[in-house]
């Protein structure tokens, strides 16, 4: 898994315990562990780590599909929350529907350890030419 390093920094994502597990130009995977401190007040995951899982998974897809040609940023995160979770480990799998010059748009699913739909984002994207990121 060269380069998945470059995906784990101090940030947000460390900070809900999510850890990329595979990424390539055409499907990325991560897990997150479902932890108390992840909960909302009636005790199910925080719909905003299943947002924020969709957002970087889509994100490394669409950086690891772009390449050196630049940089990519979100401009639209669209998640909905299928099936509630109290625990377990989650999975979450990055798959293309379109990738064009200037955008991209990624789909998310995120199941739980029976393979169930916990939810499903679709991710949009702008690609940054280098000329243009810097």
């Amino acid at each position: 898994m060269d380069g998945l390093e470059d995906y784990a920094y101090d940030g947000f994502d460390k900070h809900i315990g999510l850890s990329i597990t595979s990424a390539s130009p055409d499907e990325v995977t991560a897990r997150v562990e479902v932890r108390p401190e992840l909960l909302q007040p009636y005790g199910l995951l925080h719909g905003g780590v299943l947002c924020s899982v969709v957002e970087t998974v889509g994100s490394v897809a669409g950086a690891t599909w772009f390449g050196e040609r630049g940089q990519v940023v979100g401009t639209s995160n669209h998640t909905n929350f299928l099936r509630a979770v109290r625990e377990g480990v989650l999975t979450a799998r990055a798959t293309p529907i379109h990738r064009g010059r200037t955008q991209q748009l990624w789909t998310i699913d995120i199941t739980d350890e029976q393979e169930r739909l916990v939810a499903k984002g679709e991710l949009r994207l702008a690609n940054l030419a280098v000329d243009a990121a810097q």
